[in-house]
Protein backbone atom coordinates (compact mmCIF):
# COMPACT_ATOMS: atom_id res chain seq x y z
CA UNK A 1 0.00 0.00 0.00
CA UNK A 2 2.90 2.15 1.25
CA UNK A 3 4.65 1.54 -2.27
CA UNK A 4 1.01 2.44 -3.94
CA UNK A 5 1.11 5.78 -2.56
CA UNK A 6 4.57 6.42 -3.40
CA UNK A 7 4.34 5.67 -6.75
CA UNK A 8 0.97 7.59 -7.27
CA UNK A 9 2.56 10.48 -5.40
CA UNK A 10 6.22 10.67 -7.74
CA UNK A 11 3.88 10.17 -10.85
CA UNK A 12 1.69 13.40 -9.79
CA UNK A 13 4.73 15.19 -9.05
CA UNK A 14 6.29 14.41 -12.76
CA UNK A 15 2.90 15.66 -14.24
CA UNK A 16 3.15 18.82 -12.14
CA UNK A 17 6.48 19.24 -12.84
CA UNK A 18 5.56 18.80 -16.94
CA UNK A 19 2.83 20.51 -17.02
CA UNK A 20 4.61 23.70 -15.92
CA UNK A 21 7.44 23.35 -17.68
CA UNK A 22 6.68 21.62 -21.04
CA UNK A 23 9.48 23.43 -23.06
CA UNK A 24 12.30 21.96 -20.60
CA UNK A 25 14.47 20.74 -23.51
CA UNK A 26 13.62 24.35 -25.28
CA UNK A 27 14.92 26.20 -22.57
CA UNK A 28 18.23 24.49 -21.64
CA UNK A 29 18.96 24.94 -25.38
CA UNK A 30 18.22 29.26 -25.32
CA UNK A 31 19.79 29.37 -22.28
CA UNK A 32 23.47 27.86 -23.61
CA UNK A 33 22.79 29.81 -26.28
CA UNK A 34 22.69 33.04 -24.58
CA UNK A 35 24.83 32.76 -21.76
CA UNK A 36 27.98 31.60 -24.39
CA UNK A 37 27.10 34.91 -26.60
CA UNK A 38 26.41 37.34 -23.38
CA UNK A 39 29.08 36.43 -20.39
CA UNK A 40 27.96 37.38 -16.82
CA UNK A 41 30.51 39.81 -16.27
CA UNK A 42 30.23 41.84 -19.68
CA UNK A 43 27.24 43.91 -21.06
CA UNK A 44 24.47 41.37 -22.17
CA UNK A 45 20.50 40.79 -22.91
CA UNK A 46 17.38 40.33 -21.60
CA UNK A 47 15.50 37.50 -23.37
CA UNK A 48 11.74 36.33 -23.29
CA UNK A 49 9.78 34.42 -25.21
CA UNK A 50 6.07 33.96 -25.07
CA UNK A 51 3.49 31.83 -26.88
CA UNK A 52 -0.19 32.45 -25.96
CA UNK A 53 -0.19 34.50 -22.78
CA UNK A 54 2.38 32.13 -21.51
CA UNK A 55 5.88 32.80 -20.79
CA UNK A 56 8.31 29.99 -21.62
CA UNK A 57 11.72 32.21 -21.39
CA UNK A 58 12.42 35.01 -19.34
CA UNK A 59 15.83 35.24 -18.52
CA UNK A 60 18.68 38.27 -18.42
CA UNK A 61 22.66 37.81 -19.07
CA UNK A 62 25.39 40.16 -18.28
CA UNK A 63 25.21 43.45 -16.63
CA UNK A 64 23.12 46.56 -17.02
CA UNK A 65 25.52 49.07 -15.94
CA UNK A 66 29.46 48.76 -15.75
CA UNK A 67 29.98 50.67 -13.04
CA UNK A 68 27.13 49.41 -10.55
CA UNK A 69 27.30 46.05 -11.96
CA UNK A 70 23.80 45.47 -12.15
CA UNK A 71 22.30 42.50 -13.28
CA UNK A 72 20.08 42.62 -16.54
CA UNK A 73 16.53 41.00 -16.32
CA UNK A 74 13.09 41.22 -17.62
CA UNK A 75 12.89 44.50 -15.76
CA UNK A 76 15.97 45.99 -16.83
CA UNK A 77 14.88 49.44 -19.33
CA UNK A 78 16.65 48.96 -22.56
CA UNK A 79 16.45 51.86 -25.49
CA UNK A 80 14.82 50.23 -27.83
CA UNK A 81 15.60 52.01 -30.66
CA UNK A 82 13.81 51.58 -34.05
CA UNK A 83 11.25 49.33 -32.53
CA UNK A 84 9.67 52.51 -31.05
CA UNK A 85 8.46 53.16 -34.90
CA UNK A 86 5.83 50.92 -34.22
CA UNK A 87 4.26 53.01 -31.67
CA UNK A 88 4.56 56.14 -33.60
CA UNK A 89 2.39 54.51 -36.45
CA UNK A 90 0.14 53.26 -33.89
CA UNK A 91 -0.85 56.93 -32.82
CA UNK A 92 -0.99 57.93 -36.66
CA UNK A 93 -3.63 54.96 -37.00
CA UNK A 94 -5.68 56.00 -33.95
CA UNK A 95 -5.78 59.59 -35.03
CA UNK A 96 -6.81 58.04 -38.81
CA UNK A 97 -9.61 55.85 -36.93
CA UNK A 98 -11.10 59.28 -35.10
CA UNK A 99 -11.72 60.57 -38.38
CA UNK A 100 -8.78 63.13 -37.30
CA UNK A 101 -6.42 62.57 -40.41
CA UNK A 102 -6.09 60.54 -43.17
CA UNK A 103 -3.26 58.32 -44.44
CA UNK A 104 -3.71 59.67 -48.03
CA UNK A 105 -3.35 63.70 -46.53
CA UNK A 106 -0.59 64.87 -48.32
CA UNK A 107 2.33 65.60 -45.99
CA UNK A 108 2.11 69.57 -47.53
CA UNK A 109 -0.85 69.55 -45.29
CA UNK A 110 1.00 69.42 -42.53
CA UNK A 111 4.02 71.51 -43.30
CA UNK A 112 3.28 74.31 -45.79
CA UNK A 113 6.67 75.33 -44.92
CA UNK A 114 8.25 73.11 -47.01
CA UNK A 115 8.86 74.72 -50.21
CA UNK A 116 9.24 71.93 -53.10
CA UNK A 117 5.96 71.23 -55.18
CA UNK A 118 6.68 67.09 -54.60
CA UNK A 119 5.79 67.38 -50.73
CA UNK A 120 1.83 67.05 -52.29
CA UNK A 121 2.63 64.04 -53.65
CA UNK A 122 4.14 62.16 -50.79
CA UNK A 123 1.68 60.91 -48.04
CA UNK A 124 1.38 59.89 -45.06
CA UNK A 125 0.90 56.50 -45.46
CA UNK A 126 4.45 56.69 -47.68
CA UNK A 127 6.14 58.36 -44.41
CA UNK A 128 4.69 55.41 -42.36
CA UNK A 129 5.92 52.50 -44.69
CA UNK A 130 9.34 53.97 -46.05
CA UNK A 131 8.47 54.70 -49.19
CA UNK A 132 8.52 58.65 -49.72
CA UNK A 133 11.30 59.10 -51.71
CA UNK A 134 13.06 61.72 -48.79
CA UNK A 135 16.07 61.13 -48.64
CA UNK A 136 17.99 61.06 -45.18
CA UNK A 137 20.50 64.77 -45.87
CA UNK A 138 21.31 65.34 -42.23
CA UNK A 139 25.29 64.60 -43.06
CA UNK A 140 26.14 67.83 -43.50
CA UNK A 141 25.03 68.64 -39.92
CA UNK A 142 28.23 69.05 -37.73
CA UNK A 143 28.76 65.64 -35.56
CA UNK A 144 29.02 67.83 -32.38
CA UNK A 145 25.78 68.91 -33.39
CA UNK A 146 24.25 65.52 -33.90
CA UNK A 147 25.57 64.35 -30.62
CA UNK A 148 22.67 65.79 -28.91
CA UNK A 149 20.29 66.55 -31.87
CA UNK A 150 16.47 66.51 -31.44
CA UNK A 151 13.26 66.36 -33.54
CA UNK A 152 14.12 69.83 -34.63
CA UNK A 153 17.35 69.46 -35.81
CA UNK A 154 16.67 66.01 -37.53
CA UNK A 155 13.60 67.82 -39.67
CA UNK A 156 15.83 71.32 -40.46
CA UNK A 157 16.84 70.00 -43.88
CA UNK A 158 13.44 69.65 -45.06
CA UNK A 159 12.34 72.64 -46.02
CA UNK A 160 14.58 73.36 -48.20
CA UNK A 161 15.00 69.94 -50.00
CA UNK A 162 14.89 69.70 -53.74
CA UNK A 163 14.87 65.93 -54.62
CA UNK A 164 13.70 62.88 -53.91
CA UNK A 165 15.65 59.66 -54.55
CA UNK A 166 12.38 58.23 -55.89
CA UNK A 167 8.48 58.70 -56.54
CA UNK A 168 6.77 58.27 -53.51
CA UNK A 169 5.53 54.82 -53.35
CA UNK A 170 7.42 53.57 -55.75
CA UNK A 171 10.80 51.85 -53.65
CA UNK A 172 11.86 51.27 -50.26
CA UNK A 173 14.39 53.82 -48.76
CA UNK A 174 14.64 53.04 -44.90
CA UNK A 175 15.30 56.38 -42.80
CA UNK A 176 14.50 58.18 -39.50
CA UNK A 177 13.17 61.76 -40.04
CA UNK A 178 9.80 60.80 -42.05
CA UNK A 179 8.95 59.14 -38.40
CA UNK A 180 10.10 62.09 -36.74
CA UNK A 181 7.47 63.95 -39.13
CA UNK A 182 5.07 61.84 -38.12
CA UNK A 183 5.42 62.35 -34.77
CA UNK A 184 5.29 66.25 -35.30
CA UNK A 185 2.16 65.44 -37.43
CA UNK A 186 0.41 64.19 -34.22
CA UNK A 187 1.73 66.90 -32.42
CA UNK A 188 -0.35 68.97 -35.10
CA UNK A 189 -3.70 67.18 -35.06
CA UNK A 190 -3.50 66.63 -31.13
CA UNK A 191 -2.64 69.80 -29.88
CA UNK A 192 -0.41 67.81 -27.18
CA UNK A 193 3.16 67.09 -26.88
CA UNK A 194 3.79 63.53 -28.80
CA UNK A 195 5.55 61.60 -26.13
CA UNK A 196 2.19 62.82 -23.98
CA UNK A 197 0.28 61.72 -26.03
CA UNK A 198 1.73 58.70 -26.85
CA UNK A 199 1.83 57.77 -22.97
CA UNK A 200 -1.98 58.46 -22.17
CA UNK A 201 -3.52 56.46 -25.33
CA UNK A 202 -0.88 54.05 -26.00
CA UNK A 203 1.33 53.24 -23.29
CA UNK A 204 -0.95 52.98 -20.30
CA UNK A 205 -3.84 51.99 -22.10
CA UNK A 206 -1.43 49.21 -23.01
CA UNK A 207 -0.61 48.32 -19.50
CA UNK A 208 3.11 49.45 -20.16
CA UNK A 209 3.14 51.13 -16.31
CA UNK A 210 6.19 52.55 -16.86
CA UNK A 211 7.53 52.95 -20.33
CA UNK A 212 8.16 56.34 -21.47
CA UNK A 213 10.56 58.43 -24.04
CA UNK A 214 13.91 59.80 -23.59
CA UNK A 215 14.55 62.81 -22.20
CA UNK A 216 18.04 64.20 -22.01
CA UNK A 217 17.03 66.24 -19.04
CA UNK A 218 15.25 63.69 -16.82
CA UNK A 219 17.52 60.51 -17.38
CA UNK A 220 16.79 59.36 -13.80
CA UNK A 221 13.31 58.69 -14.12
CA UNK A 222 14.25 55.89 -16.64
CA UNK A 223 13.59 52.99 -13.88
CA UNK A 224 16.25 50.05 -13.86
CA UNK A 225 18.12 51.73 -17.51
CA UNK A 226 20.90 49.85 -19.08
CA UNK A 227 23.78 51.79 -21.14
CA UNK A 228 24.13 50.96 -24.39
CA UNK A 229 28.11 49.60 -24.73
CA UNK A 230 30.77 49.55 -26.96
CA UNK A 231 34.31 47.77 -26.87
CA UNK A 232 36.26 50.44 -28.38
CA UNK A 233 36.96 53.94 -27.86
CA UNK A 234 33.77 55.83 -29.44
CA UNK A 235 35.61 59.09 -29.68
CA UNK A 236 37.75 57.39 -32.07
CA UNK A 237 34.98 55.50 -34.04
CA UNK A 238 34.06 56.67 -37.38
CA UNK A 239 30.36 56.60 -37.26
CA UNK A 240 29.73 53.93 -39.37
CA UNK A 241 31.48 51.57 -37.41
CA UNK A 242 30.12 48.90 -34.83
CA UNK A 243 31.14 46.98 -32.31
CA UNK A 244 30.80 43.57 -34.33
CA UNK A 245 33.57 45.30 -36.95
CA UNK A 246 36.36 44.77 -33.87
CA UNK A 247 38.86 42.12 -34.47
CA UNK A 248 37.84 38.54 -32.72
CA UNK A 249 41.26 39.54 -30.31
CA UNK A 250 40.67 42.57 -29.49
CA UNK A 251 40.68 43.44 -25.82
CA UNK A 252 37.12 43.89 -24.58
CA UNK A 253 37.49 47.68 -22.44
CA UNK A 254 34.17 48.48 -22.54
CA UNK A 255 33.17 51.97 -23.30
CA UNK A 256 29.91 53.25 -22.40
CA UNK A 257 27.67 54.19 -25.69
CA UNK A 258 24.23 55.93 -25.46
CA UNK A 259 23.80 59.50 -25.27
CA UNK A 260 26.58 61.77 -25.76
CA UNK A 261 28.23 59.76 -27.39
CA UNK A 262 25.94 58.64 -30.30
CA UNK A 263 24.31 60.93 -32.61
CA UNK A 264 20.26 61.77 -32.34
CA UNK A 265 20.10 59.85 -29.23
CA UNK A 266 17.18 61.95 -28.16
CA UNK A 267 14.82 61.88 -31.30
CA UNK A 268 11.95 60.35 -29.96
CA UNK A 269 9.67 59.04 -32.61
CA UNK A 270 11.84 57.33 -34.53
CA UNK A 271 13.51 55.78 -32.03
CA UNK A 272 13.37 57.11 -28.50
CA UNK A 273 11.14 54.62 -26.40
CA UNK A 274 12.95 52.90 -22.83
CA UNK A 275 11.43 49.57 -22.21
CA UNK A 276 11.62 46.23 -20.69
CA UNK A 277 11.24 42.80 -21.86
CA UNK A 278 8.69 42.21 -19.73
CA UNK A 279 6.44 45.42 -20.35
CA UNK A 280 7.26 44.77 -24.16
CA UNK A 281 5.35 41.70 -23.74
CA UNK A 282 1.89 43.58 -22.23
CA UNK A 283 2.03 45.63 -25.73
CA UNK A 284 1.97 42.16 -27.33
CA UNK A 285 -0.79 41.37 -25.48
CA UNK A 286 -3.05 44.91 -25.98
CA UNK A 287 -2.24 44.31 -29.88
CA UNK A 288 -3.59 40.89 -29.80
CA UNK A 289 -6.83 41.99 -28.04
CA UNK A 290 -6.94 45.11 -29.93
CA UNK A 291 -7.27 47.23 -26.43
CA UNK A 292 -4.72 49.90 -28.26
CA UNK A 293 -6.03 49.88 -32.07
CA UNK A 294 -8.92 48.29 -33.76
CA UNK A 295 -8.08 44.68 -35.63
CA UNK A 296 -8.54 46.08 -38.76
CA UNK A 297 -5.81 48.61 -38.43
CA UNK A 298 -3.55 46.39 -36.68
CA UNK A 299 -3.79 43.93 -39.91
CA UNK A 300 -2.98 47.06 -41.92
CA UNK A 301 -0.07 48.13 -40.50
CA UNK A 302 1.09 44.28 -40.01
CA UNK A 303 0.31 44.03 -43.57
CA UNK A 304 3.34 44.05 -46.86
CA UNK A 305 2.74 47.61 -48.50
CA UNK A 306 6.80 47.98 -49.54
CA UNK A 307 8.76 45.68 -50.92
CA UNK A 308 12.10 45.87 -49.27
CA UNK A 309 13.91 43.25 -50.61
CA UNK A 310 16.89 43.95 -53.36
CA UNK A 311 16.16 47.87 -52.69
CA UNK A 312 19.08 49.52 -54.73
CA UNK A 313 18.42 52.79 -51.59
CA UNK A 314 18.54 51.08 -48.58
CA UNK A 315 20.25 47.51 -47.28
CA UNK A 316 18.61 47.96 -43.69
CA UNK A 317 16.57 44.55 -43.29
CA UNK A 318 17.51 44.50 -46.88
CA UNK A 319 16.98 40.41 -46.77
CA UNK A 320 14.89 37.70 -49.23
CA UNK A 321 11.18 37.96 -48.83
CA UNK A 322 10.98 41.03 -46.79
CA UNK A 323 8.65 43.87 -46.70
CA UNK A 324 7.34 46.83 -44.51
CA UNK A 325 4.43 47.58 -43.11
CA UNK A 326 3.23 50.53 -41.12
CA UNK A 327 6.15 50.35 -38.40
CA UNK A 328 6.55 46.67 -38.99
CA UNK A 329 9.12 44.74 -41.07
CA UNK A 330 6.92 41.41 -42.52
CA UNK A 331 8.33 38.62 -43.94
CA UNK A 332 5.04 36.65 -45.30
CA UNK A 333 4.60 32.75 -45.16
CA UNK A 334 6.08 31.04 -47.65
CA UNK A 335 6.37 27.16 -48.62
CA UNK A 336 9.36 26.38 -45.83
CA UNK A 337 8.97 29.61 -43.67
CA UNK A 338 6.09 30.94 -41.65
CA UNK A 339 5.15 34.61 -41.15
CA UNK A 340 7.25 36.67 -39.55
CA UNK A 341 6.11 40.28 -38.65
CA UNK A 342 9.03 42.39 -36.38
CA UNK A 343 11.38 45.01 -35.94
CA UNK A 344 14.63 45.56 -35.36
CA UNK A 345 16.34 48.31 -33.26
CA UNK A 346 20.22 49.90 -33.35
CA UNK A 347 21.26 52.80 -31.47
CA UNK A 348 24.65 53.34 -29.84
CA UNK A 349 25.78 50.07 -28.74
CA UNK A 350 21.51 49.17 -28.23
CA UNK A 351 20.77 45.90 -30.33
CA UNK A 352 17.05 44.92 -30.16
CA UNK A 353 14.91 42.28 -31.77
CA UNK A 354 11.10 42.33 -30.94
CA UNK A 355 9.83 39.68 -33.31
CA UNK A 356 5.89 38.21 -33.50
CA UNK A 357 4.75 34.75 -35.14
CA UNK A 358 0.86 34.46 -35.76
CA UNK A 359 0.62 31.04 -36.95
CA UNK A 360 2.24 30.43 -33.14
CA UNK A 361 0.77 33.20 -31.40
CA UNK A 362 4.43 33.56 -30.31
CA UNK A 363 6.53 36.63 -28.95
CA UNK A 364 10.47 36.34 -29.13
CA UNK A 365 12.50 39.45 -27.36
CA UNK A 366 15.82 39.76 -27.22
CA UNK A 367 16.97 43.44 -26.04
CA UNK A 368 20.86 43.80 -25.58
CA UNK A 369 23.28 46.58 -24.73
CA UNK A 370 25.64 45.66 -26.65
CA UNK A 371 25.72 45.48 -30.56
CA UNK A 372 28.47 42.41 -31.22
CA UNK A 373 26.33 39.69 -31.83
CA UNK A 374 24.41 38.31 -34.84
CA UNK A 375 20.75 39.39 -34.58
CA UNK A 376 19.55 37.67 -37.69
CA UNK A 377 21.56 34.71 -36.88
CA UNK A 378 20.23 34.67 -33.71
CA UNK A 379 16.79 35.06 -34.68
CA UNK A 380 16.63 31.75 -37.17
CA UNK A 381 18.30 29.80 -34.15
CA UNK A 382 15.80 30.87 -31.35
CA UNK A 383 12.91 30.15 -34.47
CA UNK A 384 14.73 26.44 -34.74
CA UNK A 385 14.57 25.98 -30.89
CA UNK A 386 10.98 26.62 -30.67
CA UNK A 387 9.80 25.62 -34.03
CA UNK A 388 8.27 28.92 -35.18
Amino acid sequence: MKKTILFLLIFTAMLVSCKENPYKEETAKLDQLCTALFPADEPGAAVLVMKDDQILFDKGYGIADIETKAPIDGNTFFNIASVSKQFTAVAILQLAEAGKLSLEDPVSQYFPEFKADFWKDIQIKHLLSHSSGVPDARGGIPRELKIKGDEKLAMSYLPELDHLNFAPGTAYEYINPTFVMCGAIVEKVTGRPFVDYVAEHIFRPAGMEKTLYFDPQHQDLIPNMAHGYEYADVEDMPEERTAGSSPANEPKNWYEYDYGEETFFATRPDGGIYSSTHEFAQWEKALRANTVLSEASRVDAQSPHTFASDSPWSDYQNRPNTWYGYGWFIEPKTDTTKEVIYHTGDNGGFKILAARYPEDNALVLVFANRADWDRYEVMQQIEAIYGF
